[in-house]
């Protein structure tokens, strides 16, 4: 198996976007469990394949539509999945919902999700192979998954208290991910 062959399904920048869902499956895993910690390590890990995958796909012009889409996947389940995870998760840990507002919240995540869907979606239609833009229109998933992060640290940290105010920061991440804003490519 040569991990150097464009149309190999498991060349190397394929496998490190393996690594990543790997990350994000177990992160979820892990935040099912109550460890937020390890969760969050496994998910910057995801986070550090995203952005290697694609610098050995460049380096050694291995991208291909396979490999574009492959990383789409990778970036739904470990930037908007996971993260959604896990802020909810801590939002019922820290903050002590249940009924109407877990519902209410749940529901709030389900348009995040969709949302993140959504914006790759958008971005595979607008995207050739091997293309980087300049900029990105709307706010990329790997940013908008630091942004729950962030939330994530204000709810556990007691900054923020209140069910209904992170239900509106999701929503409002929710709604850059498809926005105009133009966000400079790194």
């Amino acid at each position: 198996m040569n991990l150097f062959d464009k149309e190999n399904r498991f060349n190397i920048a394929n496998m490190v976007t393996y690594l990543n869902v790997s990350m994000g499956l177990m992160a979820i895993y892990f935040i099912v469990k109550g460890d937020f910690p390890t969760a969050i390590i496994l998910a910057w890990i995801g986070g550090a394949c995203d952005i290697i995958d694609g610098k050995l796909a460049r380096k050694y012009h291995l991208s291909t539509e396979f490999g574009i889409q492959l990383d789409s996947f990778a970036d739904f389940l470990s930037f908007v999945v996971m993260p959604a995870f896990l802020l909810f998760y801590a939002v019922k840990k820290y903050i002590g919902i249940s009924g109407f507002e877990e519902l209410f919240l749940g529901f709030v995540f389900i348009i995040y999700v969709i949302s993140g869907l959504r914006r790759l979606v958008e971005f595979n239609l607008k995207v050739d192979v091997g293309e980087v833009e300049k900029y990105f229109e709307g706010v990329p998933t790997p940013l908008g998954a630091i942004l729950l992060w962030i939330l994530y640290l204000f709810v556990a940290y007691g900054v923020i208290t209140n069910a209904y105010v992170v239900a509106f920061l999701v929503l409002l991440v929710a709604w850059s991910l498809n926005s105009k804003l133009k966000i400079p490519h790194p």
